[in-house]
């Protein structure tokens, strides 16, 4: 069954990444940008993910990777293309220039959208809170 349809219970591992019932996780490193971003767009595909728009290269992932060198930064911010329910990220460690993380998240949640967007559901003196 497709990750999708199925997604993976907390604590389970599925094709090499981690779940937490609500988030999943995995790496793709190939030998180079645009292989590893031919695997993901592969594996959304496969998984039931084949709809949701993607850039259709490697090229116009890069346009959004963001341009800063500071970490707090990108502690904050997700480097990479979001749509929901994914977002294919680059890691904070810029060496790894082929490696790319794609996360998945599971739309059957009741607080889906929050979560994607980090919306924490509690309040703070009457606004949203972010994660």
């Amino acid at each position: 069954m497709a990750l999708r349809t199925s997604f993976p219970p907390c604590g389970s591992d599925y094709l090499g990444g981690s779940s937490d019932g609500y988030e999943y996780r995995t790496t793709f490193a190939g030998s180079s940008l645009q292989t590893s971003y031919d695997m993901i767009r592969q594996f959304l595909q496969e998984e039931g993910y084949g709809e949701i728009p993607v850039p259709k290269d490697a090229d116009e992932l890069l346009l959004f990777r963001l341009h800063t060198r500071n970490r707090q930064i990108l502690l904050f911010e997700d480097n990479g293309y979001v749509h929901n329910p994914i977002k294919i990220l680059f890691p904070i460690d810029r060496r790894k220039r082929s490696t790319l993380i794609l996360h998945l998240y599971n739309e059957l949640d009741p607080q889906h959208l929050l979560k994607f967007h980090r919306i924490e559901v509690g309040q703070k003196n009457g606004s949203p809170v972010l994660k």
